[in-house]
């Protein structure tokens, strides 16, 4: 066990703060520009996109995430205290009769299931900032590396910088990083709010058949005209330096391009949305469960703040109203605006399938209505200017979710359940710094994994882009072949969905904790403890069903999610072997023989 004689967490955060930290990890400034593309290439090869869905599934996973977060509300008033999920676990069995003597059993099953997700989700943020890094330097700089694919090598670098960045950060303490936090949410809602107005606009103020901006993903640039296509391949005649050449008319003029809203091409993949009423519909059922169960990503982090307890001045109070409130701001209202004003916008000059194609889908979206806004040539301003925006959010989400896994993993440390060194607290800032840089290490592995092959599977670039990108060890090394790319599983996706499984199971048992803790308690309800955890417990085991469900029945992607279960049943298993083996070095009986109070 820590000394009991060494430093103690401080109560220094108020409501504010404590809903600040879990509205920075549901970062809609962060999210909607990287999750876009992800969701956008979620389907299987051959067959119809589940992108139609996209709108829907964020609306099924908001509506899991809500009953789970009323859940996460009702048992943090009980048991305030730092450890999140872990900590409530053992109290919600110690707190019973003849449960009780699995208390122990319990807290280690969700504290290493919560470490799936708390572990992997940093790691995941800090390669989607790779991406967004290799985005934006490729847009400014297009001879040194491609902005539509960016090099492996380069964005694995800056994931790996990044991540130890943000760790310097968690490391001084919870009060620098709620100011951070409090800055970086002001910053990005506006930003996206103001994005969102144009996407909207843009649409409703061109109508089909009027002239309009025709985008190019490899010049990330807009142009008037049509493009002039070779008739053998259909592929875009360009000049030397890359520029798309004008389709000419009788007189040798270039025919100008008008905008349309078609809604399939000829395989059967979604172009664009043909009505507001489309963006909005299920359009079918099993699109939505799998649109889902990516983007649960976007949706954590509302739990975040209940791994704060100890540093909370008033935990029972305000940590069951920022769970609520953190998740209503971000996802009720700004993810669904946001979301619905992307969706709308997609029109034949920029379509899903552009957005497939491209590192930054939301980033092209911002140059063609910034063009629209400031003229033609000017759209990059408004998109740079935005990305600096998101990229505060990178900071933000990642801050915070290392801050909250980092409390979890000292929860188990302070409790022998994992490595003792884990247990400790800085002496000056307070905060667990041996778990903040091992969780940065994790992280920066993880995150040089994601984008490893992160343009493969749905994604894969054609042979011509890929001979197309700008040479070197930075720009193009780990491209090969299209049908090489294509039959590989998409690596951001496959950590994405092993992060997402995580989660699952952490929320689904979350749940269960909720619906045990009031159990034949006095102020029990039926409604908010066992109806609404009840709907939630359920809905997270649908979603974990469709990793097994999706593959076998062709719906969705097949490789990522089967190497994610794969992942998560040897996490389990090992945590299985770690917790037995612990237990008989240490001399700790599995099951307790009698009821034990728990330090929070």
């Amino acid at each position: 066990m820590a000394d009991q004689k060494a430093p103690q967490m401080q109560a220094t955060l108020g409501l504010t703060g404590l809903t600040s930290n879990a509205m920075a990890l549901i970062a809609p400034g962060a999210f909607l520009w990287l999750t876009f593309f992800i969701q956008a290439t979620t389907g299987v090869a051959g067959q119809p996109s589940t992108a139609p869905a996209m709108w829907m599934g964020i609306f099924a996973a908001l509506l899991l995430c809500l009953a789970t977060a009323v859940s996460y509300a009702e048992i943090s008033k009980l048991y305030p205290g730092t450890g999140s999920s872990y900590y409530y676990a053992e109290q919600a069995l110690l707190s019973k009769d003849k449960a009780f003597k699995y208390a122990r059993v319990a807290k280690f099953v969700v504290g290493w299931g919560s470490h799936l997700y708390y572990w992997v989700y940093p790691g995941v943020m800090v390669g989607t900032t790779g991406i967004f890094v290799g985005y934006v330097v490729g847009f400014l700089y297009p001879n040194f590396i491609s902005g539509a694919n960016p090099g492996p090598v380069f964005m694995a670098l800056v994931a790996i910088v990044f991540s130890f960045f943000v760790a310097w950060i968690a490391q001084k303490g919870a009060g620098a990083s709620t100011a951070v936090n409090i800055a970086i949410n002001i910053v990005q809602i506006s930003a996206l709010l103001v994005f969102s107005v144009l996407a909207l606009g843009y649409r409703i103020n061109h109508p089909s058949g009027t002239p309009a901006f025709q985008y190019d993903n490899q010049t990330l640039a807009t142009y008037t005209y049509q493009f002039a296509t070779n008739p053998k391949d259909g592929s875009i005649i360009r000049d030397a330096s890359g520029t798309p050449q004008p389709l000419l008319d009788s007189t040798g003029k270039p025919v100008p391009y008008t905008i349309t809203y078609p809604d399939k091409d000829s395989t059967g993949n979604m172009l664009t949305h043909t009505s507001a009423k489309s963006v909005v519909s299920v359009h079918n059922l099993n699109w939505v469960f799998i649109q889902a169960t990516v983007a649960i990503l976007i949706l954590v982090g509302f739990e975040s703040v209940t791994a704060l307890g100890g540093e909370a001045k008033n935990p029972s109070k305000h940590i069951p109203i920022a769970v609520i409130a953190s998740l209503l701001i971000q996802g009720l209202i700004c993810y669904l605006i946001e979301y619905f004003a992307a969706n709308y916008f997609l029109n034949s000059g920029y379509t899903m399938q552009s957005a497939a194609g491209s590192a930054a889908p939301i980033g092209d979206m911002m140059i063609i209505v910034g063009d629209a806004l400031l003229g033609q040539g000017h759209g990059k301003y408004f998109m740079l200017a935005e990305a600096v925006t998101v990229f505060l959010a990178l900071i933000g989400t990642t801050l915070s979710c290392m801050n909250t896994g980092a409390r979890v993993t000292y929860a188990m440390g302070k409790d022998d359940e994992a490595p003792e060194h884990f247990g400790l607290l800085h002496a000056e800032s307070l905060t667990p710094r041996r778990a903040i840089w091992t969780l940065a290490a994790i992280s920066a592995v993880l995150g040089a994994l994601a984008v490893s092959f992160v343009f493969a599977d749905a994604g894969a670039p054609t042979d011509a882009t890929i001979a197309a990108l700008p040479h070197g060890i930075l720009s193009s090394f780990g491209y090969s072949t299209h049908d090489k790319l294509a039959a590989m599983p998409n690596s951001l996706l496959t950590i994405t969905l092993t992060s997402n499984f995580g989660t699952f199971i952490l929320y689904a048992l979350s749940c269960l904790l909720c619906i045990i803790a009031f159990n034949k308690r006095p102020d029990h309800s039926f409604v908010r403890h066992l109806l609404i955890p009840g709907f939630g417990l359920l809905a997270n085991l649908v979603c974990m069903a469709f990793y097994v469900i999706g593959p076998f029945f062709n719906l969705g992607t097949k490789m990522e999610p089967l190497v994610a279960l794969g992942i998560s049943a040897v996490w389990g298993l090992y945590g299985a072997v770690y917790f037995l083996r612990a237990s008989k070095s240490k001399g700790k009986s599995v099951l307790l023989a009698e009821k034990v109070i728990a330090k929070s």
